[in-house]
């Protein structure tokens, strides 16, 4: 006999919550495939250094979203500098960061490379 909480015993109570930006549809027919490809490749040449691969990352992104792939949005608003072609994140919080990182010896290593240097996988349930 099921009990209160329905037959699999949780609650049926609570609702799931979408996500922030929407819906997000997989690219089924491959349209920005060899794009996706490229950012790859990028990140396995700079040890998964994302800031190296921006550009192919803004690439990506466009071509997700002239696609329709996802909902048009300002490349700004995603951490991307709109006036600079190179792809640089438009973050004073980054900037702020950097400074905070820099030591007492003037060595401007950030807050991501210590982490990274002792084993931070982004992404990855360290469990």
């Amino acid at each position: 006999m099921a009990g209160v909480g329905g037959a699999f015993g949780g609650s049926r109570s609570l609702q799931p919550v979408p996500p922030e930006k929407g819906v997000f549809p997989l690219d089924h027919f491959g349209e920005c495939k060899e794009v996706m490809r490229e950012y790859m490749e990028c990140l396995k040449q700079h040890g998964n250094q994302s800031d190296k691969c921006r550009d192919i990352a803004k690439k990506y992104l466009q071509c997700r979203m002239d696609r329709n792939l996802m909902a048009p949005q300002n490349l700004s608003e995603l951490g991307f500098d709109s006036a600079s072609s190179g792809g640089k994140v438009a973050s004073d919080q980054q900037s702020a960061d950097a400074a905070a990182a820099a030591g007492a010896d003037g060595s401007s290593t950030s807050t991501m490379n210590r982490r990274e240097a002792k084993g931070f996988i982004a992404g990855v349930n360290p469990r």
